[in-house]
Parts: C-alpha cells; sequence; structure tokens
C-alpha cells in the first residue's frame, strides 16, 4: 500500500508535486526540517520514507521513524526497525516451494475455520521462470547467421527478390540461401528456423521435464491476486528486474515513493546498481512480506566505498567487481550496507553497476547501494521506459534529496566507515578454484593453480602427488583423440545475470571471437561450450553488432535464456570426457562468467571452477588449460604459423564502447519488452486449473501439498526442551546452502533417486533437485545429498554420516529417518559461515523435515539465520574464539539444550553435554520479532493465526 490510513504525526507530510502538467502526493522528506536527514546515507533514507509513509503507530511506530533519524547514534546499538519494501521478486526454483505454501496455507485456513480468500499478495510480487532450462544440448552444429557479415563488409540484408517466405534476417551458411520462415518464435527476429537447434531443443526438453511445475505456476498465476508470472525462455530474474520490472519510483494511486523490494534470490541486490534498495531474503521471510508484514531488520552499519581514478583500457567490469569481492571480503561487511560514492561512480555505465551490486553476496553485504543520478535516467531512457515516467522520477527524488552528482563531495553523506579503490589500480582477473573471493590475477594464473595443486586440500588446494601431477588421459570424441590433464578447461560458460546484463563485456566477448577466429584460432570440440544470455535484448544487440557467427564458430552459441550453468544446470558432459576425469582422478576445470563457484555447484567432474569476464572465458576456452601463461604463451597459431597471443585479439573499452552506442539502443529493448508476457506456444498451452484451492495430485513427483501445517492448532504451545539430542552432522567452515539443499541433478544412488525410481521414473527423468522443490518428499531425501559435502564423522566429502548409537555409515537422509523411528532429537554442529551461499529457504526446511531441532555453529550466513528461525529451528552460536574443536566435542555426544519460557533475543543459554560438561552459547534470535515467530512454530505458522 502506498500510504496509511491512520493519522500519525508524519501525515501532514504527505504533499503536492507537480511534474509538468500532472500533480502528485508524496511524503516530503524535507518538511520534517529535521538536520539529521541531510546526513542519512541515501540507503537509509529509502528505509526512512517506507517507514514514514507506512507509519501507523501499530506494525510501524512513530519511535521506528526516530529510531532510523537516528541511525548516526543507532547504528553501533542493534537496535531494530521494521521495513515494508515496495514489492516482491521470485524465480522459479524458489518462487514454487512460495506458491506450495500458499496454496497449502490456504488448505490450513479452511481447515482451520477460517477464509482461504485472504491468502493473497498484498504487494506486487513478479516471479520469473528462469531456473528450470539447463545446458542439455550444447555445440550443435547450428547453420544459421542472422545479419550475417557479406563478404564485402557490413551486415547481410535480405537479398532483393528473396521470397517473402523465407526468414528475413536468417542466413544459412551451408546452402548460401535464406531459411523457411516456421513460425513466429525466432530467437533472431522472432523467426524461428530449422537450424535453432541447441536452444530450441533445450526448451523442448525444460518443458518436458517441468511440464507439472509450470502448470502449477500457471494456476498460481490465476489463483493469486498481485502476481506476475513471467514465462520460461523470456530471461534471468535480475535482469529482466533491471531492464524491465525496476520502478526506481512507484506511481501508486497518484502517491510517489522510492521502490524497494526483496527478493528469495541472494543477488537480488543486482538493482541496487540502478538505485533501487533490495536485497535476497529465505523464501519463507518473502511470503510474509507478500502477506503485508514489515521485515523486522537491526539499522545497520553502512560503509562507504569511494570510487576514484579511472578504469584501465583493458579491464572489465568483471575485474572491478572481483576486485571488490576479495576486497570487502577482507574488511568484512557482513549483515552491513555498501554504499557506493565518489568520482568514480560517475564513470560507470548502470550496467557496470549492476554487475558490482549483483555479487554484494559474495562480499557479504545486505546491500551494494548505488544512488541514482543523471546515469541512471539515461539508462532509463536507454531501455524505453516511458518519458512521462522518468520525469516523475527525477523530480520525485530531487524534492527528497535522493538524487545524487557523484562529482559533488558536498553531497557525501556521512557513513559508518569510508574505504577507497582507484579504478586505475584494477587489472584483469578472476576467481577461483573453490570461492568467488577469492581473487587470481590473470598474469599469476599459471602459478596459482600450481600451488592449488600443490596445497592440503581446502579452498586453495587439492593435495595432488606430486607424481601424479603429470597424469594425462587420452580419449576419443567423434572419431579423434585428445588428452585431458589437470588443469583441462571442460566447461566455459558465458553465463550469469552477472555479466549478461553487461554489453560492455558481452560485446567485448563477441569482438575478441572474432578476432581470434580471423587469426585462425579455434576451440576443442570436447569443452562444453555454452552462451546463455539474460534476456532477448543481448541476442538483439549481438545480431546486429555482426559478432553471433564468430562466436557460433568458437562454439558459443546460445543454449537457452536463463541461469543455466551458473546455478549447477550446466548438464552433461560427453561421456568419454567424464570417464577420462574420472580415470585420471583429475583437476578438471570449469570458467564461466557467472557469480558463484563453490565446490560441487557447477558440475561434478569440475573440481575447480573459475569465475571471469566473459571474454576471459574465451579466451581460456580457446587455451584449453587455465595452466597458461598469457603474457608469455601463445593462445595458438594462426593461418600463416605465426603465433598469436591474448594481447593480440583482447578489445579495448573505447573500441567496446563505440560498439555499443551504435547497436544498443531503446527500440530492442521496447520491442523484446513488448512480447515478455505473451510466452511461447508451449506455454500457452498448458491447461491449468482455475479453482481457488489447488487440486494436489497425490501421483505428482513435482508438486506435493508439504507436512508443515498438518498438525498446528488455532493456539501457541511453549517450546519443547530438545532433550538427549544427538548430531546429525558434523562440519566445518563455510558449509553452504548447495552443501545443504543441492539444487543440481540428482545422483541416480541418492535416496532421492530411489524415491523417484520407485513411483516408476527413469534417471533421465530424474531432473534436478531445483526443479523438484514444490516436493517436500523429494527435497527432504536431498538434504546434505551433496557429494561434496564434508562431515567430519566420515572424514571425507561424501553425502554420508554415522548414525552414532550403531556406528552405521549411512545416507544422511536414512540416518534421520532411523533417529525418527527411534524418537531422537537431532542437531547440527557446524564451523564458521554456516548457510553461506544462495538464499535457499529448503536449506531449512530440508532439515526441519529430517528432525533438526537447533544447530550450534561460530557463525551464520544472514540469509539463512532468518530462514532456520522461519522454520522454528533455534540457531545457536558459540561464544567469542570458542568452536566444536576448542570444546572438546567429537560430535558424538549428546546434548540437551532447555529453552527458557521468557528467552530474549541474544541471549546466552547452556548446552548440557552427555559427558557432564556443559558451555554457553547465544541464541541468534536477533529481534523481537523473530523470538514471536519462533514461539508461533515458525513465520508461516504465525501468519496463519493472524489470518484467522
Amino acid at each position: 500500500m502506498a500510504t496509511s490510513m491512520e493519522t500519525t504525526k508524519y501525515t501532514s507530510l504527505k504533499q503536492q508535486l507537480q511534474v509538468d502538467e500532472d500533480s502528485f502526493q508524496y511524503y516530503n522528506l524535507l518538511a520534517l526540517k529535521d538536520e539529521r536527514y541531510e546526513n542519512l546515507p541515501f540507503s537509509i533514507r529509502v528505509l526512512l520514507e517506507s517507514a514514514v509513509r507506512n507509519c501507523d503507530n501499530f506494525h510501524i511506530k512513530e519511535k521506528d521513524v526516530e529510531n532510523i533519524l537516528n541511525w548516526k547514534e543507532n547504528q553501533n546499538a542493534s537496535v531494530e526497525v521494521p521495513f515494508k519494501p515496495s514489492r516482491v521478486i521470485l524465480q522459479d526454483f524458489t518462487g514454487v516451494p512460495a506458491v506450495v505454501d500458499f496454496a497449502a496455507m490456504r488448505d490450513a485456513v479452511k481447515r482451520l475455520g477460517g477464509d482461504p480468500e485472504k491468502i493473497n499478495p498484498v504487494c506486487p510480487s513478479d516471479l520469473v521462470i528462469d531456473h528450470s532450462v539447463q545446458v542439455d544440448v550444447s555445440r550443435r552444429p547450428v547453420r544459421v547467421v542472422p545479419n550475417a557479415p557479406d563478404p564485402g563488409g557490413g551486415i547481410r540484408g535480405l537479398q532483393s527478390g528473396a521470397s517473402s517466405d523465407r526468414c528475413q534476417s536468417c542466413y544459412c551458411i551451408e546452402s548460401g540461401s535464406r531459411l523457411p520462415v516456421l513460425d513466429q518464435s525466432c530467437p533472431f527476429h522472432h523467426q524461428a528456423t530449422d537450424c535453432a537447434d541447441a536452444l530450441q531443443k533445450n526448451q523442448d526438453i525444460e518443458f518436458e521435464r517441468n511440464k507439472e511445475r509450470f502448470l502449477f505456476l500457471k494456476w498460481g498465476a490465476r489463483a493469486l491476486k498481485n502476481m506476475l508470472i513471467v514465462p520460461p525462455g523470456s530471461g534471468i530474474v535480475h535482469q529482466v528486474n533491471l531492464e524491465y520490472l525496476g520502478r526506481v519510483v512507484f506511481n501508486s494511486d497518484n502517491v510517489l515513493y522510492p521502490d524497494s523490494l526483496v527478493g528469495t534470490d541472494s543477488h537480488t541486490t543486482m538493482i541496487n546498481g540502478l538505485g533501487i534498495v533490495g536485497w535476497g531474503v529465505g523464501g519463507i521471510e518473502a511470503e510474509a512480506v507478500m502477506l503485508g508484514q514489515a521485515i523486522s531488520m537491526v539499522l545497520p552499519k553502512v560503509v562507504g566505498y569511494k570510487l576514484t581514478g579511472k578504469m584501465d583500457p583493458l579491464a572489465t567490469s568483471t575485474d572491478v567487481v572481483l576486485t571488490i569481492t576479495k576486497h570487502l571480503r577482507q574488511i568484512g561487511v557482513v549483515g552491513k550496507f555498501v554504499e557506493f560514492f565518489g568520482p568514480g561512480v560517475a564513470q560507470l555505465s548502470i550496467a557496470d553497476r549492476a554487475t558490482i551490486a549483483n555479487m554484494c553476496p559474495e562480499y557479504g553485504a545486505t546491500v551494494g547501494f548505488f544512488p541514482v543520478d543523471k546515469n541512471s535516467l539515461a539508462y532509463l531512457r536507454q531501455t524505453a521506459r516511458e518519458e512521462d515516467k522518468v520525469k516523475y522520477i527525477e523530480a520525485y527524488l530531487k524534492a527528497n534529496h535522493m538524487f545524487r552528482d557523484f562529482t559533488n563531495a558536498n553531497e557525501d553523506p556521512i557513513f559508518s566507515e569510508v574505504v577507497e579503490l582507484d579504478l586505475g589500480s584494477v587489472t584483469t582477473c578472476m576467481s577461483g578454484p573453490k570461492r568467488p573471493h577469492d581473487k587470481v590475477l590473470v598474469s599469476e594464473m599459471k602459478d596459482d593453480f600450481q600451488k592449488c595443486l600443490n596445497n592440503k586440500v581446502g579452498f586453495k588446494g587439492y593435495d595432488i602427488p606430486e607424481d601424479k601431477q603429470s597424469t594425462t588421459i587420452p580419449f576419443v570424441l567423434d572419431n579423434q583423440e585428445y588428452t585431458l590433464k589437470h588443469g583441462s578447461v571442460v566447461i566455459a560458460a558465458i553465463t550469469s545475470c552477472t555479466n549478461t546484463s553487461n554489453p560492455s563485456v558481452m560485446l567485448g566477448a563477441g569482438i575478441l571471437a572474432k578476432k581470434a577466429v580471423e587469426a585462425g584460432l579455434s576451440v576443442a570440440p570436447y569443452i562444453k561450450t555454452s552462451l546463455s544470455p539474460g534476456s532477448g535484448v543481448v541476442t538483439y544487440y549481438l545480431q546486429e553488432s555482426g559478432v553471433i557467427p564468430y562466436l557460433e564458430n568458437l562454439g558459443f552459441s546460445i543454449v537457452g535464456y536463463g541461469c543455466m550453468t551458473c546455478i549447477g544446470n550446466s548438464g552433461p558432459l560427453p561421456e568419454p570426457v567424464g570417464q577420462a576425469i574420472e580415470k585420471g582422478d583429475l583437476v578438471a576445470c570449469g570458467v564461466l562468467s557467472g557469480n558463484r563457484n563453490f565446490e560441487g555447484r557447477i558440475h561434478p567432474l569440475t573440481r575447480a571452477n573459475y569465475l571471469a569476464s566473459p571474454p576471459l572465458v574465451i579466451a581460456y576456452a580457446i587455451a584449453g588449460t587455465v595452466s597458461i601463461d598469457f603474457e608469455k604463451e601463445p593462445l595458438g597459431l594462426n593461418n600463416e604459423g605465426k603465433e598469436v597471443f591474448l594481447r593480440d585479439i583482447w578489445p579495448t573499452r573505447e573500441e567496446i564502447q563505440e560498439v555499443e552506442k551504435q547497436f544498443v539502443i531503446p527500440a530492442m529493448f521496447k520491442d523484446v519488452y513488448s512480447k515478455i508476457q505473451k510466452g511461447n506456444t508451449q506455454w500457452n498451452s498448458l491447461d491449468a486449473p482455475e479453482s481457488m484451492l489447488y487440486p494436489w495430485d497425490p501421483k505428482s513427483t513435482y508438486i506435493k501439498s508439504p507436512p508443515f501445517f498438518e498438525t498446528m492448532t488455532k493456539d501457541v504451545s511453549p517450546p519443547a526442551a530438545i532433550s538427549n539430542a544427538h548430531a546429525l552432522l558434523n562440519v566445518a567452515d563455510s558449509v553452504t546452502t548447495d552443501h545443504i539443499s543441492p539444487a543440481g541433478s540428482i545422483a541416480r544412488t541418492s535416496p532421492a533417486a530411489r524415491y523417484l525410481a520407485a513411483r516408476g521414473l527413469t534417471p533421465r527423468e530424474f531432473n534436478s533437485y531445483g526443479s523438484r522443490r514444490g516436493n517436500d518428499a523429494v527435497m527432504a531425501r536431498g538434504t546434505f545429498a551433496n557429494i561434496r559435502l564434508v562431515n567430519k564423522f566420515i572424514g571425507k566429502a561424501a553425502p554420508k554420516t554415522v548414525h552414532v548409537p550403531s556406528g552405521d555409515v549411512m545416507d544422511v537422509f536414512d540416518a534421520a529417518e532411523r533417529y525418527r523411528g527411534e524418537g531422537t532429537s537431532l542437531i547440527i554442529l557446524a564451523g564458521k559461515d554456516y548457510g553461506c551461499g544462495s538464499s535457499r529457504d529448503w536449506a531449512a526446511k530440508g532439515p526441519w523435515m529430517q528432525g533438526i531441532r537447533a544447530v550450534i555453529a561460530e557463525s551464520y550466513e544472514r540469509i539463512h539465520r532468518s530462514n532456520l528461525v522461519g522454520m522454528g529451528i533455534v540457531p545457536l552460536q558459540y561464544l567469542e574464539g570458542e568452536n566444536a574443536n576448542s570444546l572438546g566435542l567429537t560430535g558424538k555426544e549428546k546434548f540437551t539444550i532447555e529453552i527458557p519460557q521468557g528467552i530474549q533475543a541474544r541471549q546466552q543459554i547452556p548446552v548440557k553435554v552427555s559427558d557432564g560438561r556443559s558451555f554457553n552459547v547465544v541464541v541468534r534470535f536477533d529481534t523481537d520479532v523473530e523470538l514471536t515467530y519462533f514461539k508461533h512454530g515458525g513465520i508461516l505458522n504465525y501468519m496463519i493465526r493472524t489470518m484467522l
């Protein structure tokens, strides 16, 4: 809602704003006449405006407004404040379980005597289907060249006299003629040909696998009010948000206010690059916002990140963000806002800023915010936003002093602390092999990889014996023999909204590909190469600039519009390649333009994965190995037998900008996004139910009514003590949500595979864990099923644990089920940063399904801790300087934890150990609202009771 109906001391701030001939209303924060406002960071001003506008002295009180205004004093005092975002955004992996929960909540409300129609989103909620498509097919012999350059140069257009039944933009290299038009869904100017091969095949497989899910989502679009669902094949959620959904300023019933949001994906922060405050939350918390609840948050510190200087002509925005990521990880910004300022910001395009904001979860902050400036308005016009909207956006932000001139230091607010980066110091780099903040200079890559082979197993080590480091394994593919060794690149993917939203790096990749092909360079056919743009606009400008033929020549043909390799949907490697890797126990490599490279995420067989800019992805694909020094070693030989170095084909920033200025134009965005809600033939042919309550199909292996509310009553029961609990797992630092609840393929020997096989499915039909998040039975079995999970009980990477009473080594789910049958409560012992990685509500729901009552960790990732609270699992934290090792805990003891009836936020309580010892832990309920959720058994239980 735009305004509150209650009269408060802030009601008088609602005033008129005239923009040309149009008159609007807005809350004039300058009318507070409070000098503290002008010193607030711009991101905090957004929180303040929301509190003023929504103040009703119930959900949001006048003292909350005062607390935000007094940010300078309160930032160090752990002051709790409420925040009501303007909207919610979801992707389908996290969106499906959210809609499943809404359907189950409707059932529960009806069972308890309430009105199920009350369960609806009350704020705009957008769901983009982008996580389902996989790279099942790549490097197909695509014969279509859109607008192919003719031998004389320039762009090949439709030849005079060509038949009207021929595609006017797609040219077939093999036949030398235009291709017949089959329908109107061609990724090249929307006209399909029989040569749009990998893209179409992957989309066909996507619909074959996900028909049940898509039917369910289509039901949600019809049954749930205030929800927009963007069909599959449209793009990546964050890029669509940036290019289309982002409002910057809302206009609701003629009341203007800042756009803000939360999303069920960690990288929701990408929208910060456009001046919109937003961050990732757990699906559980997002559902509460959709139901009208405010987020309860601790007023954050704000780190001012000052950018100065000018980027090196050979550096990319990817290099900048990887440098910033490492820098901020070293400083420590978890739980803080980061706000960028300084003259260097003015030199960055919105796409550059969005790249930096996208990786905010990797540097650990809640937001990475760039206030709106003139470049933001230029981007809105470039992406075909309506001019009247751009005018009121500018007028509103200037009226409330939320519009920035980064070259004017007088506008700089007060920050908690300031750190600085000279953009001129940024050099070409990558990150890896297992974490996104482990930056490696490209000039040091060869030496760094060698050190990783030598080092003990860890984030920067594989402990490969010296006599095994020279292992080479020959294999045959398509009657040609090749060899693999440690460092061989087997996946090279231009993927992820982090980079595909940025025309400079995408066109840079295209220009590099053109120069490489002209120099006679190629990519080995066994390397799985792919290009998965974040929106159809990317295809449009790559096509119009004439670089697609060269990308395809190197194997980087378009394979789909979605997250794909970045989230582990990389699909299978050629069988001989996989066999060679396993035979030699090789450290094979993936190179991708993504934002995360945690072990086991990209592909089970790529033990080393490096994040890189799109041009570098192509460079390493050509090289075929990461063990190369580009300064001293050539990429290959040209047609004349001369050595070709990377510096010979690397495009400059100015070279790229010239092409971008010519080919990235508003008409492209307008054309693509005018069609985005129409969907393709397959989507439009889905016949979804139209009932208010979802008709659950007991035979479905995708959509199942969850058990979360089956035993729920109207009244709240006091929390029970956790008595004589066993530790299901004892894990070390940086256990990610991928380790807890993997999104990738379902291993054939896993508990989930056995469950699906028992229901008549073949391995080909298993699909991924991410696609089956609507089925709790699959997800419970998939919890802790990541093959790279290292459990101290086992001592090596495996999805296994020990059933302590018997000593049996078992799959984690099977052990949990045995404990359940014995009536034994369970906990988890963990190290630092437990739950880091993607926001994933099943990383909390799955442990709840397995009977986990509490987690004891050294520290938590912000979103995951919130999700644990949302499911009624108690997050406990060791005291500073203590951990399982220092306390002498093996994890095979029994633990008793009594939760006091009057428990307070961050209270210390004792944990009693079966050997007679005890130690204190901090209960990580950080706010009173979180305590309320816990007492109700979780946030959704609380929401249901409020609807009765």
